[in-house]
């Protein structure tokens, strides 16, 4: 390895093998300028193409997804300068070092090691961006994959899952929040409507007030009398979910709905949005996903859940996949039914978020007579 690290630093030397910054550290998305642009000139009746192109290249994955696979190059391409080595073309045993260096804590001055999930992200981010732009990285390379079996058995360690919010909990947000006014309906909205659909963050805001009436929705609501159809688009494919009527309007989901179309004055486009113009007036565009946990922090905090502990400590147990946890800990169906709800396709995942599930119930200690 030290042999070929070496000829990667003498071919980084060479300008003719050196990656240009606008290739090796441009901040532009290598799959919206590949697909935008074309070894020759296009012609320019093609341009509405090569645009249309760039939109289906982003629509591909989503903006977060986007936006860490552009840190993790970031970060692999400032390491790989500081060790006078080039990060393109793709060389496996400098990507070895690289994952080394961050399970090590080597990868950059004062910031602790990196955990086994966000080493496995970095190098997924390393090998799309070097496919976007035209190269491969071999990750079943006996450099990269010998490296991380061994981060895998020495560094990994189970998931640490964030706390549920139970109905009693979730009660106490609801009476947290502002009442009578456009941010308060707001956010009871997300709540109740989060926890009874099991929504992720990004399914909550991404709702719109019907079909096809944004470009960037991942679905819409359909309001009935029995409750709120939702359609939502998730990674493999469209499904549907089910948000019954509550048994008060105090904690129904529908209700609070049609309370905030109402006050909001919406007929089109997203159904979340920001509330602007010191709490009177509501913008045109969606509410960011990253606002409904920040929603769900503050209302737990609000509400004195686990207030035995540290403020800093308390908010790091919530989070938006708090309200998806707690139906799934609280429903008292039938499991396939919260499984069906949730979007998972095994019950194995569904249990992962039932946190009070008894794991008991079935004793195999005493089924096989013991």
């Amino acid at each position: 390895m030290a042999q070929i690290v070496a000829q990667n630093r003498k071919n980084h030397a060479k300008e003719t093998s050196a990656p240009s910054d606008s290739t090796a550290h441009s901040g532009d998305d290598p799959a919206l300028v590949s697909a935008a642009e074309s070894p020759s000139p296009l012609p320019g009746h093609l341009g509405d193409l090569a645009d249309r192109a760039r939109a289906y290249v982003e629509a591909a994955s989503s903006a977060n997804t986007r936006k860490a696979y552009a840190s993790d190059w970031k970060h692999f391409s400032a390491w790989c300068r500081r060790q006078s080595l080039a990060p393109l073309p793709p060389d496996p045993h400098v990507v070895g070092l690289y994952i080394t260096a961050c399970a090590s804590g080597t990868a950059e001055r004062g910031v602790k090691a990196n955990s086994v999930s966000t080493i496995e992200r970095r190098l997924s981010a390393i090998a799309w961006n070097c496919t976007q732009r035209g190269l491969s990285l071999d990750r079943k390379d006996r450099a990269i994959a010998t490296v991380m079996a061994g981060i895998r058995n020495r560094h990994a360690a189970p998931p640490r899952q964030k706390e549920a919010i139970l109905p009693e909990d979730l009660i106490a947000m609801l009476e947290t929040l502002e009442r009578g006014t456009l941010r308060g309906l707001r956010d009871r909205a997300i709540l109740l409507i989060g926890f009874a659909g099991g929504l992720r963050r990004s399914e909550i805001t991404g709702l719109d007030l019907g079909r096809d009436q944004t470009e960037d929705g991942s679905g819409w609501i359909e309001i009935l009398d029995k409750g709120l159809l939702l359609t939502l688009r998730g990674k493999t494919g469209w499904r549907e979910v089910e948000i019954g009527r509550g048994s008060a309007d105090t904690t129904c989901p529908l209700v609070a709905v049609e309370s905030w179309i109402s006050f909001a004055k919406l007929a089109k486009g997203p159904l979340f949005r920001r509330v602007t113009g010191r709490g009177k007036d509501v913008g045109p565009g969606p509410l960011k996903d990253k606002a409904a946990a920040r929603l769900v922090k503050s209302a737990a905090l609000a509400a004195g859940l686990h207030g035995d502990l540290g403020e800093e400590e308390r908010a790091a147990k919530f989070s938006g996949h708090s309200l998806r946890a707690g139906l799934a800990s609280s429903a008292e169906v039938d499991e396939r039914h919260v499984q069906k709800q949730l979007g998972h396709a095994s019950a194995e995942m569904t249990r992962k978020y039932q946190r009070r599930r008894d794991r008991f119930r079935v004793n195999l200690t005493k089924a096989s007579g013991l």
